[in-house]
């Protein structure tokens, strides 16, 4: 199953929400999760060192000469049962320097999509197609995979949400983010609300102009914010955010069956 977190403007709390979906479904899950990093916060978020050299950005580069075994190289550990492809990778990992070396491509890649886009010489189109075969080749694991999209406007990302089996939009109840979640190209499957005080708008303000159901209400808290500036989300999950995101979860094995 493949969940994509994605935010219509920065500072929504997308990859906090996408670092809990992944360390709960890790919990869950008897072969543990994967997360994916296409903004680039996640390994803060956990607590995880941060990783240097090749990551997603360079899978994605790499057009369709990507050998099968690219993305399972790059993962690295981020908690119990939980691992990370990162934005930028860690030391040591490499891709393959053509597909005629490594023996295939990714199978992903081989559909096509990423070729012809590369060779359009678009670069919106070429970033999308990258974003499709990444979502090809992600879907396929046995693992709940999560993707952080941060603010997917445009490019891969989107086409990562696009493509997943569960597109969470996460907005706060703020007149501008409802505007430009109205102006993106993608309607999710539903939306993770993160809410405060002293705003106007409300749950049910926000299902009426989005027309898609808020699965899941998270209250701004405190602790929350202490546990990821100390870097111990992975370890103390704050029940606050394990408790608001169930329902999330619940809902995305319910669209997957």
């Amino acid at each position: 199953m493949l969940f994509a977190c994605w935010s219509p403007k920065g500072g929504s709390g997308t990859t906090v929400v996408t670092a809990a979906l992944g360390l709960l479904l890790a919990r869950a899950a008897p072969q543990g999760a994967l997360l994916a990093d296409l903004a680039g916060d996640l390994p803060t978020a956990l607590g995880v060192a941060a990783p240097t050299g090749i990551g997603l950005a360079d899978w994605l580069d790499a057009g369709p000469d990507v050998p099968d075994d690219a993305l399972g190289r790059l993962e690295i550990d981020a908690g119990d049962q939980l691992r990370l492809l990162p934005w930028r990778g860690a030391p040591g990992a490499e891709l393959a320097s053509s597909a005629a070396e490594s023996g295939d491509r990714a199978s992903a890649a081989e559909s096509g999509d990423l070729a012809s886009a590369a060779e359009s010489g678009d670069p919106a189109l070429a970033a999308a197609g990258r974003g499709e075969a990444l979502a090809a080749a992600l879907s396929p694991d046995p693992r709940p995979v999560v993707v952080d999209c941060g603010a997917a406007a445009t490019g891969a990302a989107l086409a990562v949400a696009a493509s997943a089996t569960v597109s969470l939009l996460v907005i706060r109840p703020c007149y501008l983010a409802l505007r430009r979640a109205l102006d993106a190209p993608l309607r999710p499957s539903g939306v993770v609300l993160v809410t405060e005080e002293g705003r106007s708008l409300g749950r049910a303000d926000v299902e009426d102009v989005l027309g898609v159901p808020v699965r899941a209400e998270i209250r701004v808290d405190p602790t929350v914010a202490r546990a990821v500036d100390a870097g111990l989300l992975a370890g103390r999950l704050p029940r606050s955010l394990e408790r608001a995101l169930r329902p999330a979860l619940e809902a995305g094995a319910r669209e997957a069956a």
